[in-house]
């Protein structure tokens, strides 16, 4: 079987060579297994490491379960191996060993010569078992669903490195692209919803892998009491995508208390179901500060909780829809490059969707469906006005591979897929 060969893939391998553990964390099947499979055949192939120097663990069967139940004889066991070589152990599912982090943080202080590569599915686990306690022993790699480029290698691989690559695109090849694009906003990345054929089984496979998060994750581990009111809320979220949110206000309609709203949209986040993004401010007396915006992190799984898979064309919410999936992406590269994302938004309500920060450097990014004619948004022109901002961007569907010049400041219009491109 031919595997999609992810965009984190090549900062895996690079941490592969360091010290610390590599983790990867992310949703409930989002590829995370494969990617260990990726990575073990880059050691075996490309860098020709030992088919004995890797050790394979999967924490779901019992017998490999096993083996992690005492922490000295793992040690022991692991000294003797790696005596004369290196070792890399891979180990999926590693919440699931009592006392992880104690049993890991023993096994990485014991100075051996092993290299741990350890997954953990989306649960709070991770965070209360791992993620804290190996402060300063692990490097944490989030692992989303597909990307769209890696949605279009699914597809069409040469599509993918044109767009990729910002090579010029004919109509016929942009078309094709506009309606792949079209059924990621509406069906998102999760793999084997990318991989399946008909509408019905994607839609499935989508219901398949909510169910799991919430009897697994929220009812399970989360503790969620009620349910109805947890499902609600992610219904709600759902449909207030992009806008502020107001936690009073949801309390009030889902007839629960402010704290438990606070709670479930904690674990709502921490299980990489959404992701809130804060307001950029210079001057608080002018700007918002308090408020924040929720999206989802797979557009996906926002249909599904609003029981909405009309094309992209049909809908009433297509702003919401690519602003969410515009995030999704910026999210993504943001924190792979260790960039700060926000929104910005005025006492006066003047708004930008998005803004990135890396060092002094503000880059605005406003998003739309459809514009008339290529000029820029007032907000826009505010904010760069106020910041003094050398680039912006405008992503839309009607214009891409356009440019102006206002003043010393750069306005790129690009199609939403490729706004990446132009960090």
């Amino acid at each position: 079987m031919e595997y999609i060969q992810r965009e984190v893939f090549e900062q895996l391998a690079f941490h592969l060579e360091k010290p610390e553990i590599t983790l990867l964390t992310g949703s409930r099947q989002v590829g995370k297994t494969v990617l260990l499979e990726q990575l073990k055949n880059y050691l075996l192939r490309q860098k020709e490491i030992p088919n004995g120097a890797i050790l394979w663990y999967n924490l779901d069967l019992i017998q490999d379960w096993e083996i992690f139940q005492n922490q000295r004889d793992f040690i022991e066991f692991l000294r003797g191996r790696s005596k004369n070589q290196k070792l890399y152990v891979f180990v999926d599912e590693a919440q699931k060993i009592q006392e992880a982090a104690t049993f890991f943080k023993g096994v990485y202080d014991s100075k051996l010569n092993v290299k741990l590569i350890l997954t953990g599915s989306s649960s709070l686990e991770i965070k209360a078992k791992l993620k804290e306690t190996l402060a300063g022993r692990k490097r944490v790699f989030h692992i989303p669903s597909f990307t769209f480029y890696e949605f279009l290698l699914a597809q069409d691989k040469v599509l993918a490195e044109t767009v990729k690559n910002k090579q010029h695109i004919g109509a016929i090849d942009r078309k094709k692209i506009n309606d792949s694009y079209e059924e990621y906003l509406i069906f998102g990345g999760y793999p084997r919803v990318v991989l399946s054929d008909s509408k019905e089984e994607k839609i499935s496979i989508l219901r398949e892998i909510y169910s799991s998060y919430v009897e697994k994750d929220a009812i399970g581990f989360m503790d969620v009491k009620n349910k109805t009111a947890f499902n609600r809320l992610i219904k709600l979220l759902a449909a207030q995508t992009g806008q502020l949110v107001n936690i009073a206000e949801l309390a009030l309609n889902l007839g629960i208390d402010r704290q438990t709203v606070e709670r479930y949209t904690l674990a709502l986040e921490e299980t990489f179901i959404i992701k809130k993004i804060r307001p950029y401010f210079r001057n608080p007396r002018q700007t918002i500060i308090k408020a924040q915006k929720i999206y989802f992190l797979d557009s996906g799984i926002r249909n599904l909780a609003l029981e909405n898979f009309q094309s992209f064309r049909e809908r009433i919410d297509k702003g919401s829809v690519l602003e969410n999936a515009v995030f999704a992406n910026l999210s993504f590269v943001a924190e792979k490059t260790l960039m700060g994302l926000y929104f910005w938004r005025t006492k006066q309500k003047t708004e930008v969707d998005f803004v990135l920060e890396k060092g002094l450097q503000l880059l605005p990014i406003e998003v739309k469906t459809s514009l008339a004619k290529a000029e820029a948004p007032q907000a826009l022109l505010s904010f760069i006005e106020k910041f003094i901002s050398k680039k912006a961007m405008i992503a839309n569907l009607s214009f891409g591979e356009n440019k102006i010049q206002i003043a010393n400041t750069k306005i790129y219009f690009v199609y939403p897929y490729e706004v990446v491109n132009y960090l």
